[in-house]
């Protein structure tokens, strides 16, 4: 995925914003909060992190070409290490579930406010 798919995808939900982070990475937030991180620098240039269901985080990361993701582990983000090993399909569908987990996190007006998803 490229960063202008990943522009193209997450630009049509509700209250996503796109931001330069860190120098290097481009990252996509609702209502302040990072659902998907992509490096735009350097030698990880490409790399591509996300929030995950808890329950399917092992699952996840022990599949070849994702790994837990720097700094963010903790938080249940992976990142894709090799994405030629999944479709555009199956990556939009990471970052989408991503989004959905981030907002479900958010107070209730704030919800209210961004709309339907």
């Amino acid at each position: 995925m490229r960063d202008t798919d990943l522009d193209a995808l997450c630009a049509r939900w509700p209250g996503a914003t796109r931001s330069i982070k860190w120098e290097v990475d481009l990252v996509w937030s609702v209502a302040s909060k990072m659902f998907v991180v992509m490096c735009a620098l350097g030698p990880d240039r490409g790399r591509l992190s996300f929030k995950v269901d808890s329950d399917r985080f092992l699952e996840l990361t022990e599949q070849p070409g994702m790994a837990p993701a720097h700094y963010m582990a903790r938080a249940f983000w992976v990142s894709v290490t090799e994405p030629e090993r999944f479709t555009q399909d199956e990556l939009a569908g990471f970052v989408r579930r991503s989004y959905e987990l981030v907002r479900a996190n958010l107070p209730k007006k704030t919800q209210a406010a961004l709309g339907e998803p």
